[in-house]
């Protein structure tokens, strides 16, 4: 090799190690001291109760349409209150109507950015679920209470880190519960039909929300099951799909964030090492109107397990300890994602 062209190759080299020491100095910004308010939100028999409130038969399934999907949306709705997120056009419900002529109940609150803040996050989850079949309850502890939880939780995290450091993100958080994803996902279409069409609004600024200005979205999706692991030995596993699909900068901060926050979850980036499954997968929950229309999107899962949509799927069955760490370890990535 030539003088001139080792001096290039240098150069090359020196300047990509810069730009990942770039990078990760701009994942490594708050101090465990930051975060110890919004961590101290998140104990596992909260996280019991709150999962075992939504798979009562108090809510019986949480069908759309329903008294209790009626119920689980006001339980979100008292949640963001008590977060101090704040109301989209003044009402915490945007409702819709299905196909069928059901109607279901969004339920979205706002955390806002920075002044400067022009774009937005979206972090969502559905709470609805079977509802009663046959006369039987189907409680959908795992699906979805679970994710439900789990967003709720996130939002709490961040308001408490707010409220301790004074410190704004970069990015509005929007915080969704959607209801409809057993209507064929009819709930995350409609807020993208709204976006679309300009009927959603900052309630800091009063302006149009656009498409354009959505940087990322976040779907969280049964999240507290340990039947399916990755690895046989591994019950403390997550299951990220859409994490190729952001900008290369973005790809590591999962990982650091796992092994920075001491989280320590076994990580998978597929669907159990099948690229036809994780095409499928990817594409079955809230997140696809979103990919469907390039907004990079993500979703969180534990997969589906042997007791998906049956009988049993019951707050019993899920492990809360894993279940808080998930939690921390998406709080955690969302802050860094901002």
């Amino acid at each position: 090799m030539g003088r001139k062209n080792w001096k290039i190759s240098a150069k090359a080299a020196l300047t990509s190690v810069c730009a990942v020491l770039l990078c990760f100095s701009a994942y490594a910004q708050g101090s465990w001291s930051d975060y110890a308010a919004a961590r101290n939100t998140v104990w596992e028999e909260k996280l019991q109760k709150q999962v075992g409130f939504l798979a009562d038969s108090l809510c019986q399934g949480r069908g759309i349409g329903t008294r209790g999907g009626v119920e689980a949306a006001a339980w979100i709705a008292r949640e963001f209150e008590k977060t101090r997120l704040m109301k989209m056009d003044s009402t915490w419900f945007k409702s819709f109507i299905t196909e069928k002529g059901i109607v279901g109940h969004n339920v979205l609150g706002m955390l806002p950015g920075a002044p400067d803040a022009k774009t937005y996050v979206i972090v969502g989850a559905h709470f609805d679920h079977i509802g009663l079949l046959h006369g039987k309850h189907y409680p959908g502890a795992d699906a979805n209470a679970s994710g439900t939880v789990a967003m709720t939780t996130i939002a709490r995290m961040m308001s408490a880190m707010r409220l301790a450091t004074g410190r704004r993100n970069p990015s509005n958080l929007i915080f969704v519960g959607f209801d409809g994803k057993e209507a064929d996902m009819s709930g995350s279409a409609a807020l993208w039909d709204m976006i679309r069409d300009g009927r959603l609004t900052d309630p800091v600024t009063g302006k149009v929300i656009t498409p354009k200005q959505i940087s990322l979205m976040v779907n969280i999706d049964q999240i507290g099951a340990t039947l399916s692991p990755l690895r046989s030995d591994r019950p403390d596993y997550i299951i990220m799909l859409g994490n190729n699909r952001l900008r290369p900068s973005k790809r590591d901060i999962l990982d650091y964030c796992n092994k920075n926050f001491r989280t320590h979850l076994h990580l998978g980036y597929d669907y159990y090492g099948s690229e036809q499954f994780t095409t499928i997968f990817y594409r079955l929950s809230d997140q696809r109107i979103f990919i469907d229309n390039g907004i990079p999107s993500v979703l969180f899962t534990s997969g589906i397990t042997m007791k998906t949509n049956k009988t049993y799927d019951n707050a019993a069955s899920l492990d809360y300890s894993i279940l808080r760490k998930r939690i921390l370890l998406m709080f955690h990535w969302i802050e860094k994602m901002l």
